[in-house]
């Protein structure tokens, strides 16, 4: 299994902090379990959001793919258009 890379950690760490305090501040919930239902679904949310950041691997792989642009000489010359 890949280990997480440092945008993903990032992205999901950001994520589980702003989430949590946008829910507490607009739910303005004190007890015990809102807090704890909130706090499981900025986790959540924020795992989600790490695992949906593109890799590096899979910028390479998209970057390698088989499409090769021709050059100018190789493209075919346009015909002329008559006035």
């Amino acid at each position: 299994m890949p280990r997480p890379t440092v945008a993903q950690l990032t992205y999901g760490t950001c994520t589980v902090i702003l989430s949590t305090l946008a829910m507490l501040l607009l739910s303005e919930t004190s007890s015990g379990p809102g807090v704890a239902v909130i706090a499981v679904a900025a986790l959540a949310l924020g795992l989600l959001v790490a695992l949906t950041v593109p890799t590096r691997a899979s910028r390479t792989a998209r970057a390698a793919s088989p499409v090769v642009a021709r050059s100018a000489a190789e493209r075919p010359a346009k015909e002329p258009v008559a006035p």
